[in-house]
């Protein structure tokens, strides 16, 4: 008996077969991917310890705002990232509250020993060293108190506290994945560049 023939598959306008199409894709992203981080590493002058970390200027001033302020943050990663990928956070203060408290995971803590969780009192518009962050959502006013409280207790149950992997997660994107999808009033949609977020889908 002769065996069956393989089943058609069209070319691509390049003459390529798709599978080899897709392929031919995967090696230019690591290129590029290779590229930017020896590219960084030779020609930038940015040196984490001294980049900016001051407030932005975003946030509203608590001492000035009486009403619950809830915010989702993004910003460039750092370094050659930063070209394809943003870091995340959550910042908030409940009404009448003078201070800000941020939601985030930063992976150099796992170094230290550290959760790599943090739930503490911050500035919350920081830049993310040396890069501007922006707001992806926000929430003010009536009925935003209890929207903390549900974002705080699903940050309190996140189970990867002490885990860090920039790739495919569990990251900060994770993190606030994972709270966006416990707390659907938050009404939070993560751009693509948000690398890790769909790590926290069930």
């Amino acid at each position: 008996m002769r065996a069956s023939p393989r089943p058609y598959r069209p070319l691509t306008p390049e003459g390529k077969h798709p599978r080899y199409k897709k392929m031919d894709l995967l090696r230019s992203f690591a290129i590029v991917v290779l590229t930017g981080s020896m590219l960084s590493g030779c020609f930038s002058g940015k040196d984490w310890r001294t980049a900016s970390r001051e407030s932005a200027g975003i946030a509203p001033d608590p001492s000035l705002t009486r009403e619950a302020v809830l915010q989702v943050y993004g910003a460039d990663a750092w370094g050659w990232r930063g070209w394809f990928a943003i870091h995340t956070w959550i910042a908030a203060k409940r009404t009448g509250e003078s201070e800000y408290t941020v939601y985030d995971v930063v992976g150099w803590r796992e170094y230290r020993g550290l959760p790599v969780m943090r739930i503490a009192r911050d500035v919350p518009d920081r830049y993310w060293f040396g890069e501007k962050p922006r707001i992806l959502r926000e929430h003010r006013g009536p009925g935003v108190d209890d929207l903390i409280d549900a974002v705080d207790e699903a940050a309190r149950a996140y189970p990867w506290k002490t885990i860090y992997k920039v790739f495919p997660g569990p990251n900060s994107n994770t993190f606030t994945a994972w709270i966006a999808l416990r707390v659907p009033e938050l009404e939070l949609n993560l751009p693509l560049s948000a690398i890790g977020s769909g790590y926290a889908s069930p």
